[in-house]
């Protein structure tokens, strides 16, 4: 399940929270929105509801975004490929 809990947070970080979901994707797609929720989820448990809290999210939402259209349109370099 991708679904961060946030029942008990402020409205704002359930509002971006959930846009970190990602059941509906599959693949290389999947794996990098995954990848992002699991962030998002991290420090949504760890720090306390704040406008900071939610900017951040908002900047990682956005990375995810074109992570997933990178895998979407470029696909994946693989293990043999060193991106440094």
């Amino acid at each position: 399940m991708s679904a961060i809990d946030t029942g008990h947070r402020h409205p704002s970080t359930q509002q971006i929270a959930r846009w970190f979901d990602y059941d509906h994707l599959s693949g290389s797609p999947r794996l990098v929105s995954a990848a992002c929720a699991e962030i998002a989820g991290q420090v949504i448990e760890e720090l306390d509801d704040s406008p900071e809290l939610v900017a951040g999210l908002r900047k990682l939402l956005e990375a995810k975004d074109c992570f997933v259209r990178a895998a979407i349109t470029g696909g994946t370099l693989g293990a043999s490929h060193d991106i440094r």
